[in-house]
């Protein structure tokens, strides 16, 4: 199966299930855990893993050739995304805003605009005694994730058999980041906390989870603190909790030393075990 872990907010706690759980799969059978947070990848601060390979990850941008160009101006009209501009005899290019949909190339009448790869970030390969871990991560300075999200999850599917269970550590929130290491998952879990913040973003997560189609449920990181607000919305909502992680100092001080929290604290690892139970009998119904 494939498994997006998301959020509609950031510092929910998404890593750090991402990394246990992973792990504590990894003790029974083949995973995988793609760290699709491309702009901040962090789940490597977990897993000391043995370096196995890296790739440049390459974008498409339009090149202005001058030579050709006969100024009919169609490229800055059918430009969705406003990557182009005319001024005076020059076309301009600005590949921060450019998606690479290749309309202006493909439709110029003159074939002036080219498409030549440039760098836009690197995909890192790692193994560790349990798991293989698979890390996308952006240029500084690149605006344009969900191409880097998207090549990140095609090396997953080239490399990785359909037998070896997936494991998407997904960015926070709900824009297109989030839609393109989701859209394809047979399941998503929803990280959230009892917060007044929490609970209005992971509102907007189930809205996008649900506009997707998806089967999904919720894990409730720090559980204990707030109120019930969010535990009542579920409820209400006929939202499967696949988990009730409770708050815990000591679980954040094994966070802030790297360290796997569930080989630490039982009750950690009892409710990684809840998830692995929900998972399993999910994939029973599911075949």
């Amino acid at each position: 199966m494939k498994i997006a872990i998301a959020s509609g907010k950031g510092g929910t706690g998404k890593t750090t299930l991402s990394t246990n759980l992973a792990m504590f799969l990894g003790e029974r059978e083949r995973v995988v855990l793609v760290d699709l947070d491309v702009e901040e990848p962090n789940s490597n601060l977990f897993l000391n893993g043995e370096f196995l390979k890296k790739e440049d990850k390459m974008k498409m941008i339009p090149q202005w050739e001058s030579s050709t160009c006969t100024h009919c101006n169609h490229c800055v009209e059918i430009c969705n995304f406003h990557a182009l501009i005319a001024i005076a005899n020059e076309i301009l290019v600005f590949p921060n805003l450019c998606h690479s949909c290749y309309a202006c190339s493909e439709l110029c009448p003159t074939n002036s605009l080219p498409m030549e790869a440039q760098k836009m970030g690197e995909l890192s390969h790692f193994r560790t005694q349990q798991i293989d871990f698979v890390e996308g991560r952006l240029n500084i300075g690149e605006e344009q994730a969900v191409s880097l999200i998207s090549q990140t999850k095609k090396y997953v599917e080239k490399y990785f058999s359909d037998d070896t269970l997936k494991l998407y550590d997904s960015p926070p929130g709900t824009s297109c980041p989030v839609i393109e290491s989701i859209k394809d998952a047979d399941f998503v879990i929803l990280v959230t906390e009892p917060t007044p913040f929490g609970l209005h973003d992971l509102t907007l997560a189930v809205e996008t989870t649900r506009a997707l189609k998806k089967n999904f449920g919720v894990v409730i990181n720090r559980y204990g603190m707030g109120n019930d607000d969010v535990l009542s919305y579920c409820e209400k909502e006929a939202i499967p909790v696949l988990a009730k992680i409770p708050h815990s100092i000591e679980a954040a001080k094994l966070y802030s030393q790297g360290k796997l929290i569930y080989k630490e604290i039982e009750t950690f690892k009892d409710e990684m075990q809840s998830i692995a139970l929900y998972l399993k009998q999910f994939s029973k119904e599911r075949a």
